[in-house]
């Protein structure tokens, strides 16, 4: 979520640093999942990455992976507000998953975001042993402007053929910015995410370049073709900004001949389940996607 526009970035990150340590007020971490924070070999000429890992305490055999990028409109967020997301996946799975503190926008518009996870992939697939992890089994995923920034990865990772992926696992992923359909029309309520911030937030993340070939890695809605992706898990709120590009991009996975899997929650505002968890809504959503992500990697 990105706060009114008229907010500075600065002051907007503070703020959600703030919002997520009262969320996690009171709650210790899981006593099954060991988290590690490192920093690893970035793109070249750019600094190194920080990543968060989190492994089961006890497990055996070769184990699934996910590559999550965290949401937070381009321009904010960090893996730690994520934690309790990134931990329940590991208890419920027995999955490494191994968090992307990518580069934000303004200051590093595209590609130093997706260049910076592409590394962590790159890193995740070459310690794959040292993390008793089954190469076989890796997916990359992310919410809203993660979710995109993990679609343009997946798309980069078939088109650089360098590192095979089982399953790309997108939540409300925000991967279209042009701003075309009707449901980018219809949100305009700065409550939830709406069409001022996500103009502003594309903005942030584009820049001022032309990116040429190179924009649907940013923008994975204007990829001209789908085939060869990895089996899809998609889903969005039925009010939410992002339905309608979401839900033509899973019409064309499919067209593609990709193995997809589509949701439409109706009701559902953007990141409805984590700002309501305890909603019904938001139980069936959790219990479903983590149910495809066990399926997909054979956990």
């Amino acid at each position: 979520m990105l706060p009114d526009p008229l907010i500075d970035i600065a002051g907007a990150r503070r703020a959600m640093l703030e919002m997520f340590a009262v969320a996690r007020t009171g709650q210790q971490p899981s006593e099954a999942v060991l988290t590690e924070d490192r920093r690893i070999t970035g793109p070249a000429g750019a600094p190194e990455v920080p990543i968060r890992v989190y492994r089961p305490r006890h497990a055996s055999g070769a184990l699934p992976a996910l590559l999550w990028i965290h949401g937070g409109g381009f321009t904010l967020g960090l893996p730690a507000q994520d934690d309790l997301f990134c931990e329940q996946i590991v208890e419920t799975l027995g999955a490494v998953v191994v968090s992307v503190d990518y580069r934000l926008a303004p200051e590093h518009p595209f590609p130093a975001g997706t260049q910076d996870c592409y590394a962590a992939l790159a890193w995740l697939l070459t310690q794959a042993p040292a993390l008793g992890v089954d190469t076989r089994r890796i997916a990359v995923g992310g919410a809203s402007a993660g979710g995109g920034l993990a679609a343009g990865l997946a798309l980069m990772a078939r088109d650089r053929n360098e590192f095979p992926l089982a399953f790309q696992f997108l939540l409300c992923p925000c991967i279209d910015d042009r701003h075309v359909t009707a449901s980018s029309h219809e949100v305009n309520d700065d409550r939830t995410w709406s069409r001022a911030k996500s103009l502003q937030a594309w903005r942030a993340y584009l820049g001022e370049r032309d990116h040429g070939d190179g924009l649907p890695y940013a923008a994975a809605a204007r990829a001209s073709d789908l085939r060869g992706l990895p089996p899809t898990y998609l889903m969005v709120g039925g009010l939410d900004l992002v339905r309608d590009e979401i839900v033509a991009y899973g019409a064309r996975l499919i067209e593609a001949g990709v193995t997809t899997e589509l949701h439409v929650w109706p009701g559902g505002f953007h990141g409805f389940e984590l700002f309501v968890p305890d909603a019904p809504i938001s139980q069936a959503a959790r219990a479903g996607y983590l149910n495809a992500l066990e399926r997909a990697l054979g956990a």
